[in-house]
C-alpha cells in the first residue's frame, strides 16, 4: 500500500521533468556567457572575469550533477555508486562556494567603485595584459582555491548509506553526506558549517559593503568636487545600475538556498523529533529546497538576458543567429569609457551568476 501512495507521488515525475528545463536553461545560457567572455577581449575586465567564473561553477553543476541527482526521487536507492556520489556532492559544493564567493567579491568591488573610485581604476586593467590581468588571474585563482578546499568534507565523508525501508525486508541505498558513524553531532556541525560559510556571513558581507554603497550614492548627490559635471553623472548611473544588477544576483542566490539551510538546520538539530514531525509540509518543503538550489544555477543566464540589452544581443547572435548590428554594437562597446564597459559587460556577464548557485 505504502509502495503504491510512493508510485503516485507527483514528485516522481515532476522533479524530474523541472530537471531537464534546469540543465537545457542552464548548459545553454553559461555556456554562451563563457563563449562570450572568451570570444570577445573587449569584454574582460574584474567585473565579467567574476561573472565568467560563476558561469563555469553554474556549467559544471549542470553537467555533472544534475543528470544524476534529478533521479533521486524517482528511484527509490542511489543507483549510480559511490564515486558518482561523491563527484556529485562534491562538485555541487564547489558550485556553491564559486557563487558565494564570486558574489562577495563583486559586492566588495562595487563598494570600492563607488566609494573610492580613482584607487579601483589603477586596479581594474583592461584587455588581456598588465596587471589587470593579473589582478583578474589572482581573483578567479583564490576564489576557486576556497571553494575547493571548503567543500572537500563533501568529498572524503560522503558515501552510500543503507537505510530500512518502509516495507518489510526493504534495504534503501542513499547518497549521504554524513557518515553514521560520525554521530549527530557531526551532522549538526556541517549543517552549521555550511550554513555560514555558504549563507550568512557572505550575506552579511554583502550587506556590509551595500550600506557602505548606499552611503557613497547619497553623499554623490550633492555633487563630486574636481569632477565635470555631466561625465560625473553618468559615471554614477552606470555605477549605480551594475549595482542593482549585483544586488539582482544576490538577491537571486538568497532566495534559492534559504529553504534548504532552514531544512536542514529544522531536521539536524530536532532529530530525532523531526522524524516524528516530518509530515506532508516538510515533504515539499524539502524538495522545494532541493529544486531551488539547482534552479539557482540556470536562472542568471535568463535575468541576464532580460535586464542586458547588450547580452541579449550576443545571446541572439550566438543561439539564434542574428548577428545584424553585431559589429555596430560591439565598436559602441570599445568607445565606451571604463566606467560604461564596466557597466555593459557586467550586463552582458552580469545576469549569469548565483549558487545560489549562489546560485552570490
Amino acid at each position: 500500500m505504502e509502495d503504491e501512495k510512493q508510485g503516485a507521488s507527483p514528485e516522481i515525475w515532476v522533479v524530474p521533468i523541472i530537471f531537464a528545463i534546469i540543465f537545457i536553461i542552464g548548459v545553454l545560457g553559461n555556456g554562451t556567457l563563457i563563449a562570450i567572455f572568451l570570444r570577445h577581449r573587449e569584454l574582460r575586465n574584474v567585473p565579467n572575469t567574476f561573472i565568467f567564473t560563476l558561469a563555469i561553477g553554474d556549467l559544471c553543476v549542470c553537467l555533472v550533477c544534475i543528470p544524476f541527482v534529478s533521479t533521486i526521487y524517482t528511484f527509490h536507492s542511489w543507483p549510480y555508486g559511490e564515486m558518482m556520489c561523491k563527484l556529485a556532492e562534491y562538485v555541487n559544493y564547489v558550485s556553491i562556494g564559486v557563487s558565494v564567493f564570486t558574489l562577495t567579491a563583486l559586492s566588495m568591488e562595487r563598494y570600492a567603485a563607488i566609494r573610492n573610485p580613482l584607487s579601483l581604476t589603477s586596479l581594474r586593467g583592461n584587455g588581456s595584459g598588465g596587471r589587470g590581468c593579473k589582478i583578474r588571474l589572482l581573483s578567479c585563482l583564490l576564489i576557486w582555491s576556497l571553494a575547493l578546499l571548503t567543500a572537500l568534507p563533501s568529498l572524503i565523508y560522503t558515501q552510500v548509506v543503507e537505510f530500512e525501508g518502509a516495507a518489510s525486508n526493504e534495504t534503501i541505498r542513499v547518497c549521504y553526506p554524513y557518515p553514521k558513524e560520525l554521530g549527530l553531532s557531526y551532522s549538526q556541525a556541517m549543517a552549521t558549517y555550511k550554513f555560514l560559510l555558504y549563507y550568512a556571513l557572505p550575506l552579511g558581507l554583502v550587506s556590509f559593503f551595500y550600506a557602505g554603497m548606499a552611503r557613497g550614492l547619497l553623499e554623490s548627490t550633492r555633487g563630486i568636487p574636481g569632477e565635470g559635471g555631466g561625465r560625473s553623472q553618468s559615471q554614477m548611473r552606470a555605477r549605480k545600475k551594475v549595482a542593482k544588477i549585483v544586488l539582482a544576483f544576490v538577491i537571486i542566490f538568497a532566495i534559492c538556498f534559504l529553504p534548504s539551510h532552514v531544512y536542514f538546520l529544522w531536521w539536524y538539530y530536532t532529530y530525532p523529533r523531526s522524524m516524528d514531525n516530518y509530515n506532508i509540509f516538510w515533504h515539499y518543503f524539502k524538495i522545494l529546497g532541493f529544486v531551488l538550489g539547482f534552479c539557482n544555477s540556470c536562472i542568471n543566464p535568463i535575468a541576464m538576458y532580460v535586464m542586458s540589452d547588450t547580452f541579449r544581443k550576443h545571446f541572439n547572435r550566438y543561439l539564434f543567429c542574428s548577428c545584424r548590428g553585431t559589429s555596430r554594437d560591439l565598436s559602441g562597446l570599445q568607445s565606451q569609457s571604463q566606467d560604461t564597459q564596466v557597466t555593459y559587460r557586467y550586463s552582458v556577464k552580469f545576469r549569469s551568476g548565483t549558487h545560489p548557485s549562489v546560485q552570490l
